[in-house]
């Protein structure tokens, strides 16, 4: 028998350090060590959800508030990242959980969901209703607009904007991974 998926959602300031150490583990592995400090810098600070297969952390994800430029308006953005689930419980609904709660937040409280997917993840996005950009990705250095020939998985859920998919779509600088 299945076990049923408990996903909490909670704020970065109301996690424990032992809860705040597991989902950083979870995304190590995860993503094969390939998770940086500018990573985890870009994952905390917003609404986490945590799924749970008992007592055991399976999956994360996290929703931080950005604001993405995109015809003359600066829009309020949720921006999901580390979005993961553990290797053993793939394909088993989880990442669909932490996804259902990030996107009741982003519903909530944003203009626009926004994340940038890897390619393993992309399937899962474009299934859930959200479209891949096709427009130009920039990014809003210290310098000015820098186009982003780099970035081709940005993906975005409008809620109340009205996006052109085909536009130039600009995000806010930070370090490391600018989408």
């Amino acid at each position: 028998m299945r076990n049923v998926i408990h996903v909490q959602t909670a704020h970065t300031s109301d996690l424990p350090s032992g809860t705040l150490k597991a989902v950083r583990e979870l995304l190590l592995d995860a993503f094969d060590g390939e998770f940086s400090e500018e990573d985890w810098d870009h994952t905390v600070g917003g609404v986490h959800a945590l799924a749970y297969d008992g007592d055991d952390l399976v999956g994360h994800g996290s929703l931080v508030q950005r604001r993405l430029l995109h015809g003359g308006r600066a829009l309020r953005t949720g921006y999901v990242e580390g979005v993961a689930v553990r290797a053993d419980r793939r394909r088993q609904g989880y990442g669909t959980a932490v996804m259902d709660a990030l996107e009741r937040v982003v519903r909530e409280a944003y203009e626009l969901g926004a994340l940038s997917a890897s390619d393993e993840g992309a399937a899962l996005y474009s299934a859930r209703g959200w479209g891949r950009w096709q427009g130009p990705t920039s990014v809003l250095t210290p310098a000015g607009v820098v186009l982003d020939d780099e970035d081709s998985g940005v993906f975005v859920l409008p809620v109340t904007a009205t996006v052109d998919l085909t536009g130039e779509i600009t995000c806010d600088w930070r370090d490391g991974d600018a989408w």
